[in-house]
């Protein structure tokens, strides 16, 4: 890995959207400094709502080529943020999406929900054999907000950095690797209170405003060890949403998911370290994903 770049950063996120959502500002920061940023997702995406009119043949219950729409958003979308390295779990349409919780697509054939976890991980496993990261980002055992692909690649995500760390597990995927720090998506409860209280005050062309459960990863302040200010990379994060166009609406520091209830856009990111050890002194949240992280 000698000609790698020093400091390795993997993201595994459920479709395409998540990303740019939960980690669009600090994933540009880091490619803009020169970090390896790989981003693995795992769906297509498939089962998502159409926003657009002139879209709406993409969906589901029409054409049904929504997923292979989203594969061109997403590219676009990385080129926003700087990231080249942005793959799908076993490539393209290995895993289908699985809807929301409780349908009927959560038990179809090939719905990431319905996969066996260690089937998925070892395509995961591979990735981090040869990206070789020192940190790890995903989602919360809840998925953030519950859905069956958040939660599905949290578990996926988990049991895959056990497994690449394992020297007798599938050495025909690399050699053994150890991710020293895993984070999960959070943001604190009284950021999300003043933001949703400036948006109400703001009074913006919006026809609702969501509450701040719907923010997936909303926790008290204790649960936080991590923020990165990404505000130098706001317009970034903000292009890669807009570049989602059947699934987010942005208008200014505000969007809208297809039930068109705004939401505040976050600009500095918070993460709550699950495995490792912080970088941070006591009381002190960690400024930098790597800190403390050995090259």
């Amino acid at each position: 890995m000698s000609d790698s770049p020093a400091r390795r950063l993997l993201l595994v996120h459920a479709h395409p959207d998540d990303e740019s959502i939960n980690n669009g500002a600090t994933m540009a920061k880091y490619a803009a400094e020169g970090a390896q940023v790989t981003l693995v997702t795992c769906t297509l995406g498939e089962e998502g709502e159409v926003i657009p009119p002139g879209l709406a043949h993409l969906a589901p219950d029409r054409e049904g080529s929504l997923g292979a729409h989203r594969i061109g958003e997403l590219a676009a979308a990385m080129k926003e943020l700087g990231v080249p390295d942005h793959r799908f779990l076993g490539g393209p349409g290995r895993f289908r999406d699985s809807g929301m919780m409780g349908v009927e697509q959560n038990h179809r054939a090939g719905a990431f929900w319905n996969t066996d976890v260690d089937e998925a991980a070892a395509y995961l496993v591979e990735v981090i054999r040869s990206v070789r990261p020192q940190v790890l980002v995903t989602y919360d055992p809840n998925g953030g907000y519950g859905h069956p692909d958040h939660i599905q690649a949290h578990r996926v995500a988990m049991r895959a950095a056990e497994l690449a760390a394992e020297s007798g597990y599938r050495r025909d995927l690399g050699e053994p690797h150890g991710i020293a720090k895993i984070y999960w998506n959070r943001v604190p409860r009284p950021v999300a209170e003043q933001a949703f209280a400036e948006l109400h005050a703001a009074n913006p062309d919006f026809p609702g405003i969501a509450a701040i459960d719907d923010v997936p990863g909303v926790v008290d302040e204790s649960g936080i060890t991590a923020e990165i200010d990404g505000s130098a990379y706001a317009a970034a994060k903000s292009a890669a949403m807009r570049a989602h166009e059947t699934q987010i609406v942005v208008r200014g520091p505000y969007f809208a998911l297809s039930n068109d209830l705004a939401q505040p856009v976050f600009t500095t990111e918070y993460y709550q370290l699950a495995v490792g050890e912080s970088g941070a002194g006591p009381g002190r949240r960690e400024r930098d994903l790597f800190e403390g992280v050995d090259a």
